[in-house]
């Protein structure tokens, strides 16, 4: 069994990052306004309301 870690080094670039921007609060901050802004919270409440309805009438 070869227990040398070269062969490693061919998937060492799924650990690799690189971080543009490291403010993680203000990019979730960022997404949540632009979730609210853009509407697509009516759209997901919407498919919940209507998805809850479906499932409760397919129910027996």
């Amino acid at each position: 069994m070869d227990l040398s870690f070269h062969h490693l080094m061919d998937y060492s670039f799924f650990f690799a990052q690189v971080i543009k921007d490291p403010d993680i609060i203000g990019q979730i901050t960022d997404a949540w306004n632009n979730f609210i802004e853009s509407g697509q919270v009516w759209a997901m409440l919407t498919g919940v309301f209507f998805g809850y309805v479906f499932a409760n009438f397919t129910r027996f």
